[in-house]
């Protein structure tokens, strides 16, 4: 389904007719950076081939088959002098703190750019608007939109780092404080940042050909330090992610280091409580078998002995255990 469609002529948007006669004047008469920029949303392999077929678009088989099964890994594939681009998008979600992934895919090549959308996660309506609001960027050409998109996702990850920060400063802080901290907490919010990372690591490689390889289609040096811009906003995330990564791993470990101390501790207080209760226990047990001779029994003050006895056992125990900080 197309759900926007847009002529540029200029940096500027005008009335767009027929997209198949709109693409044959810019191809034969049109600036090289004059460019038709089509929006769809999930479309089927019947409708992206029917607009292949249209348009004249000449879309790689791969490509149309990447486009339409969706889930791919992020990439940068250049099929001559067309580029197919996949980009992962990201969104924090505060109720839950999880990061849910969205996806879009851009097939960039003279005089057109094609964006697929897939979910609702993955807007282009603002990053559009956006690029209109500055024409002397636009007047780039298609590479001005694919930097655009790009540059809108590397935003989105610059703010995930943000809320991921923070979730594990509450982590970290609860795991050096006295209150315990659930290793699930922990394992999500590892989850979450391994989530991150496998939507911007396979994009790194790729982004930095497209500002530093001979291969590269850019046509501008101004495109490509825009593009260096965004591939040094991308590498800081991506350090952050290793980072964040492996503090969890330590926090982790760290956690589950105070939990068995603390169930160390527990276990020598129940041990030290259970042998404090045994000298009492022996004792009752053993004058409970009401034997006949038993000097104590005859004695007028044995019962208050034997209390005594005990009383006194177990204060020596207790104050034994507190020494040793068992209590």
């Amino acid at each position: 389904m197309i759900v926007d469609k847009a002529l540029y002529r200029d940096g500027r948007r005008e009335p767009c007719g027929d997209l198949s006669d709109e693409l044959d004047r810019m191809r034969s008469s049109g600036s090289p950076h004059d460019f038709l920029w089509i929006g769809l949303k999930d479309p089927s392999m019947a409708e992206l081939e029917e607009v292949n077929a249209e348009l004249g678009l000449g879309l790689h088989q791969l490509a149309l088959e990447d486009a339409v099964s969706g889930r791919q890994r992020a990439k940068i594939e250049l099929y001559g002098r067309d580029m197919f681009v996949v980009l992962k998008t990201l969104s924090y979600i505060e109720e839950t703190s999880d990061v849910e992934t969205g996806e879009i895919m851009i097939h960039i090549s003279e005089h057109f750019v094609l964006t697929i959308r897939r979910g609702e996660l993955s807007p282009l309506a603002g990053v559009r608007k956006e690029l209109e609001d500055d024409p002397a960027k636009l007047a780039l050409g298609p590479m001005a939109a694919l930097h655009a998109i790009i540059d809108k996702a590397v935003d989105q990850y610059l703010e995930i780092d943000v809320e991921l920060a923070r979730d594990i400063d509450e982590i970290e802080e609860g795991v050096f404080s006295e209150e315990l901290v659930s290793s699930d907490v922990i394992y999500r919010l590892k989850r979450e940042v391994l989530e991150v990372r496998r939507a911007i690591t396979p994009m790194i490689v790729p982004l930095r050909m497209l500002h530093t390889s001979q291969r590269s289609p850019l046509p501008h040096d101004e495109l490509r330090l825009l593009f260096r811009d965004v591939d040094d906003h991308l590498h800081f995330v991506a350090d952050r992610m290793d980072s964040y990564d492996r503090l969890l791993s330590d926090v982790l470990s760290a956690n589950l280091a105070k939990i068995s101390v603390q169930q160390n501790a527990d276990m020598r207080k129940i041990s030290a409580w259970v042998a404090i209760a045994a000298v009492p226990t022996m004792i009752a047990g053993i004058y409970g078998m009401n034997f006949d001779h038993m000097p104590e029994l005859r004695w007028h003050y044995g019962y208050f002995a034997v209390l005594a006895l005990m009383a006194s056992v177990c204060a020596g125990l207790w104050v034994t255990f507190k020494r040793v900080r068992w209590l």
